[in-house]
């Protein structure tokens, strides 16, 4: 068989493999150990070794656990809860202000936690039943918290960078700076909608009560106190690492142990909360390591048999495809899977193919790999979002209030979903918005 068909066989066995909803890991081992078996005889059977190897040489994987660690404690410490209502006193003026106070609070929880989940969470439960009983429209605020809870895997310290940052053997400063500026952008164009929306429609968004509006400027003034810590975290965190005073893992290290003290500081330190925190870190630790250790199994046969060079002379040579051609399909593949798969089965699908290929592209951009990392990581976000199976559209039916149906869910979801493809559009045609923070930084 030619490389072309056998890339496709090994493609094409995953996705029947994965449709099965078995675990993702085991059904792309199961892929990558049959092929090595089938073309390379018993001496493949030293491949899983050399992989796990080689995940255990990789210093950047030692930090997820850490980073895990911290975002679960910032959620279980209720320390969002304070968030929210100190952006619902100070943001309360506005027109969807509430609303817009909810994404605001969704960049802190992102710049703190680098998950999707907990942001989905402490919206769901803090947020969503506040502005219910004032008299939001459902649909509207229903988008507000999936869309901004996405904004947790664009923001510095987003594990999916982390896990992208391992498997294309990239830095993951670059990434975490090159996705500042575009969480910030795609925050701001939320924010905005929301207010020209509720501009339009005053009905979406009634105003508070004047008991809420005229609350003295001394005790709104208190209530920014919530703010200190996340504050204090991230600038910890993030602030020692871009200086240079510690390194990757020195800064997870930073951040989990602040977020502890925190908690301790908030008083709701408890046996319990560490022990839930550390489960649950452990669960999503262990299923990250074992999916790439499935990726580095299937990377090596793919590479192994030349595929990658036999698609890039597809693209390139056979359908006379511009480099920037090539990227565009890409994205518009990524969407397709988004609709599918989750965030990892759809890096485990492309890396073999894409990473390679991107970075043979000569597109003139620098931090070339940082960029298309970032656009990666939106259509994550994409992913999380779209029908029928993203995972935070289930996760919400499971925790919003009863009023709240699927079908809302549904309908809230569309123009946020339009609004992050922009922001794709936004960065392919003005790249400098991702590579700016890196050149600045390296520079």
């Amino acid at each position: 068989m030619s490389p072309e068909a056998i890339a496709l066989v090994m493609f094409a066995g995953m996705i029947v493999l994965m449709l099965t909803g078995q675990r993702i890991f085991a059904m792309i081992g199961a892929v990558a150990a049959a092929s090595a078996l089938a073309l390379y005889g018993n001496s493949a059977a030293e491949l899983p070794f050399n992989a796990v190897f080689k995940l255990f040489s990789w210093y950047a994987l030692l930090t997820l656990p850490l980073f895990i660690f911290m975002g679960h404690m910032m959620a279980k410490s209720g320390i969002a809860e304070d968030l929210y209502r100190m952006m619902h006193v100070w943001c309360g003026k506005l027109p969807g202000g509430l609303a817009m106070g909810t994404i605001f609070l969704m960049v802190i929880i992102s710049a703190i936690n680098g998950l999707s989940v907990a942001g989905l969470a402490i919206g769901s439960a803090i947020a969503l039943p506040e502005m219910l009983r004032r008299g939001y429209d459902k649909v509207l605020i229903t988008g507000v918290v999936q869309g901004g809870s996405t904004l947790g895997i664009l923001l510095p310290p987003s594990v999916v960078m982390v896990l992208f940052s391992v498997i294309a053997r990239q830095p993951v400063s670059e990434l975490w700076l090159a996705g500042v500026l575009p969480g910030l952008m795609m925050a701001a164009v939320f924010a905005i909608y929301v207010y020209v929306r509720v501009k339009l429609n005053p009905s979406l968004a009634p105003k508070l009560s004047d008991e809420e509006l005229n609350m003295p400027l001394r005790e709104k003034i208190l209530l920014l106190k919530a703010g200190i810590a996340p504050v204090v975290i991230f600038l910890l965190m993030i602030g020692l690492f871009v200086m240079g005073y510690t390194n990757l893992l020195e800064s997870s290290a930073v951040g989990a142990t602040a977020a502890t003290v925190a908690a301790a500081w908030k008083r709701r330190l408890n046996f319990k909360l560490l022990v839930e925190a550390a489960h649950e870190t452990m669960s999503v630790t262990a299923m990250f390591m074992w999916i790439v250790l499935g990726a580095l199994a299937f990377s090596a046969v793919f590479d192994g048999i030349g595929a990658v060079r036999a698609i890039e002379n597809i693209f390139i040579h056979n359908w006379e495809l511009s480099p920037w051609a090539v990227i565009i399909l890409m994205q518009l593949s990524f969407i397709v899977m988004g609709m599918f798969l989750d965030d990892t089965a759809m890096l485990v699908i492309v890396a073999p193919l894409y990473i390679p290929l991107v970075q043979r592209l000569d597109l003139g951009i620098d931090h070339q790999m940082a960029w298309f990392g970032i656009l990666y990581t939106i259509t994550c976000q994409i992913a999380y979002v779209t029908p029928p199976f993203g995972y935070n559209l289930f996760l919400m039916r499971g925790m919003a209030p009863k009023e709240i149906t699927l079908i809302d869910i549904y309908r809230s979801i569309i123009p946020f979903a339009l609004m992050m493809v922009l922001c794709i559009v936004l960065l392919m045609i003005f790249p400098q918005i991702a590579t700016w923070l890196p050149s600045y930084f390296r520079g």
